[in-house]
């Protein structure tokens, strides 16, 4: 089961006391779990629960409907130039 530290988290993009909250709200939830860390107290890893990896796996399925169906009269050469030049686009912005 992969994990993640709220304080690993804020670096990325968000500034620690929306992590807080958000953690918060997700636990109550029931959709993530903290553990205290093996090796350092201060430490409180963060775990999906299975009812988040169900909500995830529904999520993704819907998504892929979806993007089936907004896609179904794109030819797909066509569908194939818009990664590529969105893959560029990505790149340019790293």
């Amino acid at each position: 089961m992969d994990s993640c530290t709220n304080n690993y988290m804020p670096n990325n993009q968000f500034k620690k006391p929306s992590i807080t909250r958000l953690v918060d709200n997700l636990e109550k939830l029931n959709l993530v779990k903290r553990v205290a860390s093996e090796f350092d107290r201060r430490i409180n890893l963060i775990y999906l629960t299975k009812q988040a990896h169900k909500l995830q796996e529904e999520s993704m399925v819907l998504a892929e409907e979806t993007l089936n169906e907004a896609l179904i009269t794109v030819p797909v050469e066509k569908v194939e130039v818009c990664k590529e030049v969105l893959q560029i686009v990505y790149d340019n912005l790293k």
